[in-house]
């Protein structure tokens, strides 16, 4: 029997062999990794070349993704609508919503909100853009706006669900462990798919960790939380009185006893557990360093407006993502959370803005003076937008019509892509599904999201789904 057929044959047993000796055994051998669960699960391992390498050139080698936790209104930020403000106040039209769900206005008598924020516009292409976001408004000729998005899901956990994973469903994987699955990292000391949160002032909706879930992938492709304040990473240190030659030869031996079993027994969290083991020793000394931002100039702490490094600001946020791309993590997150407002909006979406925008834009121009943005993708967003309706003082969740923005990556530099109606409704031109985004995600890293699977109880699922899905040519440079 040579090894490939080994290999299945233990693959078969794995699958089948579940007596009850079998599982105490699974879950004894399971213990060593309990400890080190929440370390990263970084791979090299590219699956996308075992299904026929990259389909087309890339020209992404890296992700971004600023999310706007809570659905910023796009009525206020990306997309001004002039007759929505010449309405301000009148009965909304019913032409528009008859028959349309929507979140808590449901039943409501749905009253015309005008935008409380003036417009201006930026760069060559004369894009408009909120004067909330005039450093956003600095990068106009970098980005491109997408006006016409829409979404299926109105509350907000299943939105950020769909938005990461392309379902509601749990135990799919997220955009972030596909692309790890797929093309593995390029960080042999560092997670490949890292996450931070940081917030406003105002309550917010808290952030599900299952919004970074590898899934029904192997758990070593899963996001890994660093903490925005303190310690990025909790228990990172050796414990007092243990030197690193002597952690060094536990894990060792761990290796040892585990590298035994796989030789019995196919089963993935094997290479899982072999893996953290590992990564968790090379993060001793390369999360310190990657969190000490003392060399950092003074100019590139005020471009980013850091008030003090780790101080666990969105700010200090981007700076620190910069650095992990710099050392080779494929995908980050960055949730900034506050921007549920459904009251107030005209006091508390300018504070939001005020906390993110001059440092996505600093982001955006530390990347290109440091050649990165042409191989980084940035996305800028959130899950849903707002109502052109009010809801007292502010508006209601909206799944019709929002906006985001993407730069780098070969993406269309100083362009606008698609329209909402003249009240912000609805889009109605060129209209881009998150299936879409997820589809030009996985384009510009060369892959074709019809060919890249992965089998599970018999199906042969995608990022993508099954509904219909194209990556957006429109904004392909």
């Amino acid at each position: 029997m040579n090894a490939l057929q080994k290999q299945l044959a233990l693959h078969n047993a794995w699958q089948q062999d579940w007596s009850r000796r079998t599982f105490l055994k699974k879950s004894f051998a399971g213990l060593g990794g309990i400890a080190l669960s929440q370390f990263a699960r970084g791979s090299t391992l590219p699956q996308i070349h075992q299904q026929g390498g990259l389909h087309f050139p890339a020209k992404a080698k890296r992700v971004i993704h600023l999310c706007m936790a809570g659905g910023p209104s796009h009525l206020e930020s990306y997309d001004p609508k002039p007759e929505l403000n010449r309405l301000n106040g009148q009965p909304f039209p019913e032409s528009f919503t008859q028959g349309q769900q929507l979140a808590q206005l449901q039943g409501h008598k749905l009253i015309a909100r005008g935008s409380f924020t003036g417009f201006k516009k930026y760069g060559e292409a004369g894009i408009e853009i909120s004067d909330l976001f005039p450093h956003i408004g600095s990068i106009a000729d970098e980005i491109c706006v997408i006006r016409s998005m829409v979404t299926e899901q109105i509350n907000h956990d299943p939105a950020h669900a769909f938005m990461n994973s392309g379902s509601i469903l749990k135990g799919r994987p997220s955009m972030g462990s596909w692309l790890l699955y797929g093309l593995g990292s390029d960080s042999q000391n560092l997670p490949g798919y890292v996450v931070m949160v940081s917030r406003g002032e105002f309550s917010d909706q808290p952030i599900s960790s299952r919004q970074w879930s590898s899934g029904f992938l192997p758990s070593r492709f899963q996001g890994v939380q660093f903490q925005s304040k303190g310690d990025a990473v909790h228990y990172v240190g050796s414990p007092e009185g243990v030197c690193q030659s002597t952690q060094r030869q536990v894990i060792e031996e761990v290796q040892r006893l585990n590298g035994m079993l796989r030789e019995h027994r196919y089963d993935p969290e094997i290479e899982t557990r072999i893996s953290q083991y590992e990564m968790a020793f090379r993060m001793q000394s390369s999360v310190p360093e990657l969190t000490d931002m003392k060399g950092e100039p003074q100019h590139i702490l005020d471009m980013y407006g850091v008030k003090e490094a780790g101080d666990g600001s969105f700010a200090s946020n981007c700076l620190l993502a910069r650095r992990m791309l710099e050392r080779g993590v494929r995908f980050v997150q960055l949730y900034h959370r506050g921007w549920d407002q459904h009251n107030a909006i005209d006091q508390q979406m300018p504070k939001s803005a005020l906390l993110t925008d001059q440092a996505s834009a600093a982001l955006v121009k530390d990347l290109k003076q440091r050649g990165m943005l042409e191989d980084t993708l940035v996305i800028w967003g959130g899950e849903f937008g707002r109502t052109p309706m009010g809801q007292g003082t502010g508006r209601d969740h909206h799944i019709k019509a929002f906006s985001l923005w993407m730069a780098g990556a070969g993406i269309k530099p100083g362009h606008v892509h698609g329209a909402t109606d003249e009240l912000g409704y609805a889009a109605v031109e060129d209209v881009v599904s998150v299936h879409d985004l997820h589809a030009t995600l996985l384009d510009r890293f060369g892959i074709d999201h019809t060919r890249f699977t992965k089998k599970f109880q018999g199906l042969d699922y995608k990022l993508t789904g099954v509904e219909p899905a194209k990556a957006i040519k429109g904004i392909i440079a």
